[in-house]
């Protein structure tokens, strides 16, 4: 039986730049960076030739995962999460505003605009989808309701 996330992933193009912006624009710790060889990658993927480089960020719940296909790439897939199979992480965030702005100031690319749910679980907290180098999809989900 599933007793809780380990962790979510992102396939990135460039783990070095994803590596950046994770820890130094968002600021995630970054565990460690890992190469995997390629029979363990052939085997664990079922991607014939391919070869990974991963990195670990740590959560406190659970941990985000990027991984560059360093030999058997794949293309580039459009995830606009309108697209069936795209995904999307939720990160909580407080001091909200502050953060938006200093991702604005790091050029970081907004999908939307920042609304309010209106109502469930997230009702008065502000929300925004953000995007990756690559154009994978971050939510952003405020710790605090708004009065």
């Amino acid at each position: 039986m599933i007793t809780s996330l380990h962790h979510a992933s992102f396939t990135v193009e460039d783990l070095d730049r994803s590596v950046v912006f994770y820890r130094d624009v968002l600021g995630l710790t970054l565990s460690g960076v890992f190469e995997r060889d390629g029979g363990y990658s052939e085997r664990i993927t079922g991607i014939r030739g391919a070869k990974l480089r991963v990195a670990f960020f740590a959560l406190p719940n659970s941990a985000l995962e990027l991984v560059e296909y360093t030999e058997g790439k794949g293309v580039a897939i459009d995830t606009t999460t309108n697209n069936v199979g795209s995904a999307h992480v939720c990160f909580t965030v407080d001091r909200f505003n502050e953060f938006a702005e200093h991702l604005r100031r790091h050029g970081v690319r907004f999908a939307g605009e920042i609304c309010v749910g209106p109502s469930g679980a997230n009702k008065g907290k502000k929300l925004v989808y953000i995007k990756d180098p690559d154009g994978n999809t971050m939510e952003l989900l405020s710790t605090e309701v708004l009065a």
